[in-house]
């Protein structure tokens, strides 16, 4: 499934331990995996040469280290790396990186959960979510990688079918158990509003919910369909720990960019809350 595999370092140990977990990967796939660690760009001013050439070296010093680190920990494990240090706004570098070395997968590492809704905005993570077409694995700090079980997110989108098709991708190639889950987001008090909305709501994540199941058995994969009704985002990060998923795998809609970062979407908030590895399916 993954060729190439782009894992951006930083120096903290999320990212590092997010390169851990593709070791494992790497050898049963057979796959290449290139290490990035991106020197941000300096804000300030610099008015004088020695100045400027300190500040330099300052800034791109944990980034050196960090991919001392990261070499020091694939000789350890016996695998190959390639190594690059770069310079440039960190999310633009590894998109662009990941698109001109045809990468089949970004690795990135977050670092914990935050309680706001908004929990990724703003940090690289977020953005290399918003603007790659890559796929993107997102390990929490702490959390290992694993195969056995999985449970994809469907809500009908063509988003959602790239993930669905990810994870029967897991099951033809690792024998993964897929659990599916639809979520109904229906808010509480719509029931003393108007309670066919409810129905309409609930009768749409159903049909999602049997439409990816026909198409796995179609394609040989017994899966098995779990439907729900509530915050989609606490759903599927609560079910996720109930059931000890290794791994959560689900789209991402279309919008790209800030645009859509600055809505808050339930990708976002399922990355910055899992305990496990997020899957992000951007290619269809």
């Amino acid at each position: 499934m993954f060729n190439r595999i782009l894992v951006a370092v930083d120096g903290s140990e999320s990212s590092l331990n997010a390169l851990r977990q593709t070791f494992p990967l790497a050898r049963a796939e057979g796959s290449t995996i290139r290490v990035v660690a991106v020197v941000p760009p300096y804000e300030g001013e610099l008015r004088l040469v020695g100045v400027r050439q300190n500040v330099a070296e300052m800034m791109s010093e944990p980034y050196v280290n960090a991919l001392k680190d990261a070499l020091e920990l694939a000789e350890a494990a016996g695998v190959r790396v390639e190594a690059n240090l770069e310079h440039g706004e960190p999310h633009e570098i590894i998109v662009e990186l990941a698109e001109a070395q045809q990468c089949d997968l970004i690795v990135v590492g977050v670092r914990g959960c935050n309680p706001a809704d908004q929990v990724l905005l703003g940090s690289m993570t977020a953005r290399v979510i918003g603007y790659s077409h890559t796929d993107i694995l997102v390990v929490p700090k702490d959390s290992s990688m694993g195969l056995n079980h999985i449970l994809v997110s469907v809500d009908g989108s063509e988003s959602s079918k790239g993930a669905m098709k990810s994870a029967i991708d897991f099951h033809r190639a690792y024998g993964s158990a897929v659990k599916v889950i639809a979520v109904a987001d229906v808010p509480p008090h719509i029931y003393g509003v108007d309670p066919s909305v409810a129905d309409v709501l609930i009768g749409k994540a159903r049909k999602d919910l049997e439409e990816v199941t026909a198409a796995a058995e179609e394609a040989g994969i017994r899966v098995e369909p779990l439907l729900r009704e509530g915050d989609p985002a606490e759903i599927i990060t609560q079910l996720a720990q109930e059931m000890k998923s290794d791994l959560i795998v689900m789209g991402s809609h279309g919008r790209t960019g800030l645009r859509r970062l600055l809505m808050g979407s339930v990708t976002e908030r399922v990355v910055g809350h899992a305990g496990c590895p997020v899957l992000v399916a951007r290619r269809l």
